[in-house]
């Protein structure tokens, strides 16, 4: 197994020669065995937090155009059409399109250095596919009629139960198109425990059929659907279970696209009430934060109004200020405006006025299409309120919504997808029949949430994101998924070279689309390509075109000073025979010095700097703004720390590692010279 451990004190330092300053290591099973080794697995998440580096600027990025133009073959959907934004140059953007109860196999496409990503096969054309709703033959106790293997929009379902069961819910579901089923889920239930039946959502299974105080139901979507809500629930002492109910849909359904250079206005309003508890309201200002922070990963640069509202409203930040006052874009001052905003700032001004803070909203919206209405109507609109939905005063805030919704729509159902209104419940209290109206409607359930802590927080804002044009984009991870870990390191590559009487195994990084970053004391003398076998994900491996070692490596190089063994330049890549398709689970890591990690820091040609990408000699990753960039190369260690026990993750006075610095110009010119002229993928231009 892979440990991580911690950085060397300055005293270990100096006696430790040979490592690098501020160097984070990993050994593996034991130090003989770090000779196959190479950076982090699985087991090393605990140690990103000691690299982390969060300065959120929000300045625009700026990425070389090493390409002038992408190919106009190739591009037709079957049973749908496209759209560009900016014809067939760098940077365009396409998005296609199918009709009604129709949704692409592929959703969009971008031209990236003369590329467009993600690639397609060329033996299967992307087309429209029907829509479908869940399976909704999962009725316990009950019958479910009619019987079809596949359930489209505008199928009807009749729902009814058994003698002795008791039915709550729908009778009646259609088909929507949105591939959601309308009304609740239907319930055969007895009730004759602590808590009613649950229920089991369509295109789901439960574990767990005794529903009294402290029971646990566990929820499971079938394969190819995504849980949106709580995987788990328990029965509590008031007859209620914990957590909000969960859905299941197909991913095609995300609303928020963070399309790179696309327009995007999100509004962000939180209830300060006396309704909302001092503590639910300090909650909630942290979920900000950590929803702009997930945005600032993807390149795309939105604009934000964030209000705070109770008798009254306060802008924080205002829509027009943010665009047009480069202070007020600052990230970092917006955070700390939002943090001196305290609970008790509101005074005796301590109603529940959710009417005035739509209205709020709506005169930002018309300032912003009187300002210029073709941006205006260019532009996403996402408005996202923190509230129990308990207005007490300034009437029904449902008119204003629908005015919110008649300015940006404009009556054109093909301009729905510009205007998302989501609600996330705070307190106890919630009621979600008080959220109705407040929440687009073309997929109620998806837009209303009722969170009970963070961790929900950030599987609800990544189910909300459309990453189909980001998965290509370097250093981003999600490190709470247990049922996906492969999304943690979404780059790390196994290495298996076969070579008798016993083989190398060896680690790896994806750093462009048909490249791995290794140690070149993985290979020996007599090695070649099909002996190398890479698995990145699940299933068959990938094949490998050639290895290339370090020009300068050589084992031997200081033997003549009696030193066995010599280490520096432990650097090798691996070309693949064809780039690999990215995808959530398939993520290239950021490589120092280079654009792309400029434009995952948000930072402009001038200011992007390699000292800015992580410190000469630092952690073998360090995390800056949510995204990791690979610093180091791990070679060799002296300690091992896999012993009996839990394995220790701290260095040791005795222990001594060694990185490959990736800064140094040797090892920087080395990787110019290969991943700046890839040819089967995508090049990463270098400083």
């Amino acid at each position: 197994m892979l440990i991580v451990r911690k950085q060397l004190s300055d005293s270990e330092m100096e006696k430790g020669n040979m490592a690098l300053e501020d160097a984070q290591a990993l050994t593996l099973e034991g130090a003989q065995a770090l000779e196959d080794a190479q950076v982090l697995t699985l087991e090393g998440a605990q140690a990103l937090e000691d690299a982390q580096a969060l300065t959120l600027e929000g300045a625009p990025s700026s990425m070389s155009k090493r390409h002038g133009s992408c190919p106009k073959e190739n591009l037709n959907m079957s049973g749908g059409s496209f759209v560009l934004s900016k014809g067939y140059s760098d940077g365009s953007f396409l998005r296609y399109i199918c009709p009604d109860g129709y949704y692409p196999s592929v959703q969009s496409r971008l031209c990236q250095y003369g590329l467009w990503t993600p690639k397609t096969s060329t033996r299967k054309t992307p087309q429209c596919k029907k829509v479908t709703c869940p399976n909704p033959r999962v009725l316990e106790n009950g019958e479910v009629t009619p019987y079809k293997e596949r359930y489209y929009v505008n199928d009807t379902t009749t729902y009814s139960c058994h003698s002795d069961y008791k039915f709550r819910g729908s009778a009646v579901r259609v088909c929507k198109p949105n591939g959601k089923w309308s009304g609740s889920t239907p319930i055969c239930g007895r009730d004759s425990d602590h808590c009613p039946d649950p229920g089991v959502p369509p295109g789901s299974s439960r574990t767990g059929h005794i529903f009294n105080i402290d029971d646990k139901v566990t929820y499971r979507c079938d394969s190819s659907l995504t849980l949106i809500g709580s995987k788990e629930r328990v029965c509590q002492d008031g007859g209620q279970w914990s957590g909000t109910e969960p859905q299941c849909y197909d991913q095609h359904g995300k609303k928020i696209t963070l399309d790179q250079g696309g327009k995007l206005d999100i509004y962000i309003a939180v209830d300060a009430s006396d309704s909302i508890d001092e503590e639910d309201f300090n909650k909630a200002k942290n979920i900000i934060k950590k929803l702009i922070e997930q945005i600032s990963y993807y390149e795309v640069s939105p604009n934000y109004e964030i209000l705070i509202f109770a008798t009254e409203v306060t802008r924080i930040i205002s829509m027009r200020d943010f665009k047009s006052n480069e202070h007020a874009r600052n990230l970092t001052q917006v955070f700390e405006n939002l943090d001196n905003f305290k609970y008790d700032d509101k005074g005796d001004r301590t109603g529940t006025n959710i009417a005035k803070l739509y209205t709020a909203i709506l005169e930002s919206l018309k300032l912003e299409e009187q300002n210029n209405t073709s941006i205006f109507l260019e532009t996403q609109h996402i408005i996202i309120v923190f509230t129990d939905g308990q207005a007490n005063m300034g009437g029904n805030p449902i008119p204003k919504v629908d005015q919110i919704k008649h300015l940006v729509i404009k009556n054109d159902p093909k301009r729905e997808k510009k205007l998302d209104l989501y609600v996330f419940g705070v307190g106890d209290d919630v009621n979600k029949e008080d959220i109705n109206g407040m929440v687009s409607e073309r997929d109620q359930e998806k837009y209303f949430f009722k969170l009970p802590n963070l961790e929900e927080v950030q599987k609800t804002f990544d189910n909300m994101i459309d990453e189909s044009t980001s998965v290509g984009l370097c250093g981003i991870h999600q490190d709470y998924d247990e049922d996906n870990k492969r999304r943690a390191f979404p780059w790390l590559a196994q290495i298996n070279v076969a070579r008798p009487p016993q083989g190398s195994n060896c680690m790896g990084s994806l750093v462009t689309s048909s490249y791995i970053l290794t140690a070149a004391h993985c290979f020996k003398e007599g090695d070649t390509p099909e002996k190398i076998s890479v698995t990145l994900e699940k299933g068959p491996g990938v094949k490998v075109e050639k290895y290339i070692l370090h020009p300068d490596y050589n084992i031997t190089a200081k033997k003549h000073m009696g030193i066995k063994e010599y280490y520096e330049f432990d650097v090798a890549l691996i070309q693949l025979k064809k780039a690999v398709t990215m995808s959530v689970n398939l993520r290239p890591i950021c490589v120092p010095c280079t654009r792309e990690t400029n434009g995952a820091l948000k930072l402009s040609d001038s200011d992007g700097t390699c000292k800015k990408h992580g410190e000469s000699g630092g952690a073998t990753y360090v995390n800056k703004k949510g995204r990791l960039i690979q610093v180091g190369v791990v070679s060799w260690g002296v300690k091992d720390l896999c012993t009996k026990g839990k394995p220790d993750p701290l260095s040791q006075a005795n222990s001594r590692d060694y990185h490959i610095n990736l800064f140094i110009e040797k090892t920087q010119s080395f990787l110019k010279e290969h991943l700046g002229n890839d040819n089967i993928g995508h090049p990463l231009s270098f400083f």
